[in-house]
């Protein structure tokens, strides 16, 4: 194989282009960041075989497998075939690889299955949103956390999802120790205070955290049935102009969610820079060009929300700007 192989068509199959001429490496999604012993085992067999026996584990919860020869590319490609089909990503044309990687993996905490804060199981959501999304070319960053902790960074992302519940009280139970008082003061934001020796919530204070229910003695609080999210928008890392991912709705659900991402790949195929290449542009640059309310009428088409859910707006975006001249900060 030539070693003046067509770059564009290495990153839409996901290999990356190496400081070592004619070495790549591969990069191999793991959506929510869970992946059996069995499956790693596919990885040491892909990287002893066609790489140099050397895997990085990446910042999106992924796998690069590297020092891969050019001319290995193809005998790759049916290797990794196990790992999609067991992780269950959608594929254009089996055998051939990963079709498209502008949109990336989709990382999440461990969420509940391990985290006593987790509010939900962040692996089934991504997995969720991962069957929606992939494949595609756009540049698209999603990230999930079980609580508003963030351990997984999400701010840093176009959509970051934060996992919220509804305490709920079971007055029968309550003692009025006072502890959920105490931990919502000292780890949360003080929506909790005792009156005549009992608990009460402010609901508009609320984050959903759950944090009463984690350090209740008796039980007495427990997270709601329903799952509820915080999603945050257009955060970013970059040479230019990073910036943290604002609150966008408050309290809303998986379906609406989902919903608004889509809808966000119609709106960046609208209004993309045309000569963006290998159509990269982060979402926020876009969104700067169009004005925020073009971006809302856009992504919240069709959207459902609960009844209770909230949407801040508009939305203001702080950060640090750079210019041709000097750095400010805005």
């Amino acid at each position: 194989m030539s070693q003046d192989y067509n770059a564009l068509k290495m990153r839409k199959n996901a290999f990356r282009v190496t400081k070592r001429r004619g070495i790549t490496a591969i990069r191999i999604r793991v959506p929510g960041g869970h992946i059996t012993g069995e499956l790693l085992g596919q990885v040491q067999y892909i990287a002893d075989t066609f790489g140099n026996g050397e895997v990085h584990i990446t910042s999106r919860q992924g796998f690069e497998i590297l020092g891969i020869p050019f001319d290995k590319m193809d005998e790759v490609n049916k290797a990794v075939q196990p790992l999609i089909d067991k992780l269950d990503i959608n594929q254009d044309v089996r055998g051939e690889g990963y079709t498209s990687a502008g949109t990336r993996n989709v990382s999440a905490c461990i969420g509940n299955r391990v985290c006593p804060y987790a509010c939900y199981e962040t692996t089934g959501f991504a997995e969720r949103i991962e069957k929606s999304i992939f494949p595609d070319d756009l540049h698209f960053k999603i990230a999930l956390t079980g609580c508003p902790n963030d351990c997984a960074k999400v701010r840093m992302h176009d959509f970051g999802i934060m996992g919220m519940t509804e305490p709920q009280l079971d007055k029968d139970r309550c003692v009025g120790c006072g502890a959920c008082e105490k931990y919502c003061r000292n780890k949360s934001v003080q929506a909790i205070k005792m009156v005549n020796g009992k608990p009460e919530r402010d609901p508009d204070k609320c984050i959903g955290c759950g944090v009463c229910v984690v350090y209740c003695p008796m039980r007495a609080w427990t997270r709601s049935k329903e799952k509820y999210y915080k999603l945050t928008l257009l955060g970013r890392t970059g040479k230019r102009n990073p910036r943290l991912g604002e609150d966008f709705i408050k309290w809303a659900d998986e379906d609406s969610i989902i919903k608004i991402i889509k809808n966000t790949y119609s709106y960046v195929e609208k209004y993309i820079d045309p000569n963006a290449p290998a159509r990269k542009e982060h979402i926020g640059y876009i969104v700067d060009r169009t004005g925020f309310n073009v971006f809302k009428d856009w992504v919240m088409d069709g959207v459902k929300l609960p009844e209770k859910a909230i949407v801040y707006t508009p939305m203001y975006w702080s950060g640090i700007h750079y210019d041709k001249t000097h750095t400010q900060r805005i």
